[in-house]
């Protein structure tokens, strides 16, 4: 990690884990998700209600919880070096 990228997930960090899902995982990349799935290679068994819980919140809540565990790892390998 990059001391760009460090200072810069510091700061993410520090406005917490809820924002960050909420934000990258359920805006940046699940509603994409849902749109693309939905409207553009639409599933032949799913409802839009199906595919809004499926694809936009499961997920989009996925996504961003997996990025934070990433990101956090990386985080702390950086910390315990300093």
């Amino acid at each position: 990690m990059k001391n760009r990228e460090f200072d810069r997930w510091a700061r993410v960090r520090g406005q917490g884990m809820l924002r960050y899902v909420l934000f990258r995982g359920l805006l940046c990349y699940g509603l994409p998700m849902f749109l693309l799935m939905t409207y553009v290679i639409p599933h032949p068994r799913l409802t839009t209600m199906e595919s809004v819980v499926l694809w936009w919140l499961l997920a989009g809540a996925g996504y961003g919880v997996g990025m934070w565990l990433v990101q956090e790892r990386r985080f702390r390998k950086v910390v315990g070096r300093a």
